[in-house]
C-alpha cells in the first residue's frame, strides 16, 4: 500500500470519481465507503465527507427486515438508488446487483446495470463473485459502465456456504480469491471489495492489485474500508461481528426520545402553547 505522502486535497475534491479513488490509492488515502438506502442519510453521510456510498443489497436486512439478502430485487434497488442519488453532492453511489439479476447471463448482467445506471442515476454497479461472472463484468464495463467486485464472503451465496465464519481461510480458497481477484482487475473493475478473509490475504491481494480494495473485516491495509450505516450508527444492534466499530448507539437515543414524545403526548404537555397555533 502507498505511503501518505499526498496533499490532502486528494481526498477533499468537489465530486468524487472511479478515478478520484483510483487517486487516493495512488497517494495512500484511505477511502471512506458507507451503506445508505434513503435521501435522509445520504444527505447527512455525504455533506460527514463520506467518499463512496453504496446502496447496498443489504437493505433487505436493515430496511425489510429479512433474514438475508436475497428477496432484493432490482426493483427495489433500483427505487433505494433513486432516493438515495437525490441526497448526494459529493459522493461516488455505487449500487449492488441483487440476487438473480446477473448470474442467469450476461446479457441480463448488462440489461440489469443498465436500468441500475438509466432509472436508479447509479454511478456504479457491484456485483459479487468471481471466475463465474467474468463474462458479465467485461459485458458491463465494456458498455461503459464501472464496475466494482466482491470477493470473500459474499452473502448472496449464503445458501452455498451455510455460514458467515471467515473466508478464504485454507490454500485451495485463498488461491482461488487470489485468481479471482486478479482476474477481475483484468476485465476492467475500478475496485474491490474484500469482506471477512485474513487480515494477511486481504494485504497481499490489496499490494497485488493496481486498482483499490475496500474492505470489511479484512483488516486495516485495504485501500479503504466500508461498513453497514445501520451498524455504524447503533442502529441495529442485535448483529454484533468483530469488525463492526459503533460510531453511536442511536437506537437506545431514539428510543429515549420517542418514549419522551409519548410521555408528552399522554400528559398533554405536548403541545405547548408557544407549539400551537
Amino acid at each position: 500500500m502507498a505511503s501518505d505522502s499526498s496533499p490532502p486535497e486528494v481526498a477533499d475534491v468537489p465530486r468524487v470519481t472511479t478515478q478520484t479513488v483510483q487517486e487516493m490509492k495512488e497517494a495512500g488515502v484511505p477511502i471512506a465507503m458507507l451503506t445508505a438506502y434513503d435521501y435522509t442519510s445520504a444527505r447527512l453521510f455525504d455533506r460527514a465527507g463520506i467518499d463512496v456510498l453504496l446502496v447496498g443489497d443489504s437493505a433487505s436486512n436493515v430496511m425489510a427486515g429479512n433474514e438475508t439478502t436475497l428477496p432484493m430485487t432490482l426493483d427495489h434497488m433500483i427505487y433505494h438508488t433513486q432516493c438515495v442519488v437525490r441526497g448526494i453532492d459529493r459522493a461516488l453511489v455505487a449500487v449492488d446487483l441483487p440476487f438473480g439479476s446477473y448470474q442467469g447471463d450476461e446479457k441480463e448482467g448488462l440489461q440489469s446495470a443498465i436500468r441500475v445506471m438509466k432509472e436508479g442515476g447509479a454511478h456504479a454497479v457491484k456485483l459479487e463473485g468471481g471466475a463465474p461472472v467474468i463474462g458479465t463484468v467485461k459485458r458491463i464495463v465494456e458498455s461503459g459502465i464501472p464496475v466494482m467486485g466482491h470477493l470473500g464472503l459474499t452473502p448472496q451465496s449464503i445458501h452455498d456456504f451455510g455460514t458467515y465464519q471467515v473466508r478464504a481461510r485454507d490454500d485451495e480458497e485463498a488461491n482461488q480469491l487470489r485468481e479471482d481477484a486478479k482476474a477481475l482487475e483484468e476485465a476492467g473493475c475500478f475496485a474491490l471489495v474484500l469482506e471477512k478473509i485474513p487480515t494477511e490475504l486481504a494485504t497481499e491481494v490489496t499490494e497485488s492489485l493496481s486498482i483499490p480494495t475496500i474492505g470489511i473485516g479484512a483488516g486495516g491495509e485495504t485501500d479503504g474500508q466500508v461498513l453497514v450505516s445501520h451498524d455504524a450508527l447503533g442502529l441495529s444492534t442485535d448483529f454484533n461481528p468483530r469488525f463492526v466499530r459503533r460510531y453511536a448507539e442511536l437506537e437506545d437515543r431514539i428510543g429515549d426520545a420517542i418514549s419522551s414524545y409519548v410521555q408528552d403526548v399522554r400528559s398533554r404537555s405536548f403541545p405547548s402553547d408557544d407549539e400551537s397555533y
